[in-house]
């Protein structure tokens, strides 16, 4: 009886490792599964209404209000977009490192939301924004924005970006901890809950792209940021309110100084030589001391054999000197996505053209419906979201069915077979989009608004099929980049293969202001007018369009060839063999060895 109790007592703790802020263990009747995400799911919600709120129309902003120009105008977006890309890597490494995830995100929550406060100040005072100008598009002169205008904004927009950065990795895997992986029924929620997650951020984006982009067009800035200032305060008291119910994991080390380790290793001892082969002895840990750590040990391989140098115990036995086959074998499968990486960084910069020259584009149409109404062109962007979801219900509901029938793939199609249809399908949308500004800029003449830059007499839904386009587009590329990158990076690295996918968005954002800032200083040089002017009507766009799906042909030629070559990580499965040992006598047990099949799952 006391061994039965014993055992119910221990069944009802998380076997994960969850425990509360002060360390101790959970129990999971009391702390973690849904009603904890309910609180999570929330916040996202509402956060993703704070940062769309900003991104949506920050072009249109940075045009109408701090009169910048349309080089510099969609530079400031993909910079400011990229940095908080890439921050996330930072915020990741902070909280696996040293302060743990609640605590960095709570901090992050706090500086985000300081960012809101002054974003929202330096809209709505007379003082912080320059004068208006009246015709803007016919080149009135129009005041510049002072130095300290600038200043404050930028700043603003910035500590969004910083603290974001922070929440953006934490909080979605604070809402998977909340789910014990080595029960099978709390295994199985996690999917529900990443469904519930996604269906949070698109409510949030739906609302900041229809009904705060209207207010920040129709009825002022000041209320428009405003609005999404109060909600992100109510998002963090919602996840606040949750606290008593969470379960947390301990800081277990960031995967980036793993790799470093390894790397440097190897190095320092490129001159040992390597064993035969690669299933000689080499250093490794217990499988005991993996599964106190909630990880899994990996055999070692053949492929990328100078870094099994690492492994080879002959020398000082430091962190930095010798490391473990596992992290060996973990730095392999992280650095072998990396060519993969590379070619997701122009399809990233094509992404972005989206909530920056598209929309520009827009604002030169007739956007009226009816006599009254005029849609805001930042709310075309809404026709990405909805066409992406409603392409990933009929991929998953009846595409993947229907040709898994004769690939005999359980995906219907491999990942990067997946991704490079994406890949194809930017160099359409881009085609697209050039013959569509292609015909603009010919009405544009005929109607003699070239010079004026005043609006074209051609209704702003012949952008619609660009902006669908993207959205199947990113039904491929964007949620297989993000299985890619998850499935194939190692179990305890499954946060720095979810960043490898935002790290591409984040440079290709970057790699969008250098080609901007580039094909426009180019094209001006020998007294030319130049692709992309301030007057979109005196630009050629349509020119810009077809060097972009020109760059995607090349980039899916790379892609294919990358591909070809990617070998992807093995299927495994687990099994617990417990045999004695014949010779020693001593009841060897020979615990939790990784046995490993690979996937059939070829480009």
């Amino acid at each position: 009886m006391e061994v039965e109790g014993s055992t119910k007592v221990a069944e009802e703790y998380a076997k994960d490792g969850s425990v509360d802020l002060r360390g101790n263990p959970v129990l999971r009747s009391k702390r973690g599964g849904w009603f904890a995400c309910y609180f999570i799911v929330v916040y996202e919600a509402f956060e993703r209404m704070a940062y769309h709120g900003i991104s949506a129309n920050l072009v249109l902003y940075l045009t109408r209000k701090l009169h910048q120009g349309t080089v510099a105008s969609v530079n400031n977006v993909t910079n400011w977009v990229g940095t908080g890309y890439l921050m996330p890597v930072l915020g990741a490494f902070i909280a696996d490192a040293y302060l743990g995830r609640y605590w960095t995100f709570i901090i992050s929550a706090a500086i985000y939301f300081l960012g809101m406060c002054l974003m929202t100040m330096a809209v709505s005072l007379p003082s912080l924004t320059p004068p208006p100008c009246t015709d803007q598009a016919a080149g009135a002169k129009c005041t510049p924005a002072s130095a300290l205008q600038l200043d404050v904004f930028f700043t603003a927009l910035y500590v969004v970006a910083f603290g974001s950065g922070g929440t953006k990795p934490n909080v979605s895997t604070i809402g998977a901890d909340q789910f014990d992986d080595f029960d099978p029924t709390e295994r199985s929620y996690k999917i529900s809950f990443f469904n519930w997650w996604f269906f949070s951020t698109f409510l949030g984006s739906l609302f900041a792209h229809i009904i705060l982009v209207f207010i920040q067009d129709n009825v002022g800035w000041s209320v428009g940021y405003g609005i999404p200032t109060v909600g992100l305060f109510i998002s963090v008291l919602v996840f606040l309110a949750g606290t008593p119910f969470y379960r947390h994991k301990a800081p277990q080390g960031s995967p980036l100084t793993r790799m470093a380790r390894v790397v440097v290793a190897a190095i320092r001892k490129r001159n040992v030589s390597l064993p035969m082969s690669a299933t000689a002895d080499l250093h490794e840990l217990d499988p005991d001391e993996y599964a106190k750590r909630g990880r899994f040990r990996i055999l070692p391989t053949d492929s990328l054999r100078f870094l099994n140098r690492a492994a080879v115990d002959v020398g000082p036995r430091t962190p930095w000197m010798l490391s473990t086959v596992t992290d060996v074998e973990e730095t392999k499968q992280m650095l072998r996505l990396i060519p993969i990486w590379m070619a997701q960084l122009i399809p990233s910069s094509i992404d972005s053209q989206v909530n920056t020259l598209f929309v520009k584009q827009g604002t030169t149409l007739d956007r009226h419906i009816g006599r009254h109404f005029q849609i805001p062109p930042a709310s075309l962007t809404t026709f990405v979201t909805v066409t992406m979801l409603v392409s990933i219900i009929f991929y998953d509901r009846y595409f993947v069915r229907i040709v898994r029938i004769w690939t005999k793939n359980p995906r219907g199609i491999s990942l990067l077979t997946r991704i490079g249809t994406g890949f194809v399908l930017h160099i359409v949308t881009m085609l697209v989009a050039s013959l569509t500004e292609s015909r603009r800029l010919r009405a544009a003449r005929e109607h003699g608004v070239v010079e004026s830059g005043k609006e074209v007499p051609y209704t702003i839904f012949v952008l619609l099929p660009q902006f669908m386009l993207m959205g199947v587009a990113d039904c491929f590329t964007l949620v297989g980049k993000v299985e890619l990158f998850y499935s194939q990076a190692p179990e305890s690295m499954k946060s720095l293969g979810t960043s490898y996918g935002s790290t591409t968005y984040g440079i290709g954002n970057f790699l969008s202001s250098a080609l901007v800032s580039s094909v426009s200083s180019i094209t001006k040089r020998h007294g030319r007018k130049g692709w992309i002017l301030n007057n979109l009507n005196a630009s050629h766009l349509d020119y810009y369009y077809a060097f972009l799906g020109l760059l995607s042909f090349f980039n899916l030629i790379f892609f294919i060839y990358v591909s070809k070559l990617y070998v992807y990580k093995a299927e495994v499965f687990y099994q617990d063999q417990v045999e004695a040992s014949k010779e020693d006598g001593a009841g060897h047990v020979h615990r939790q060895e990784m046995d490993a099949r690979k996937l059939h799952d070829g480009i």
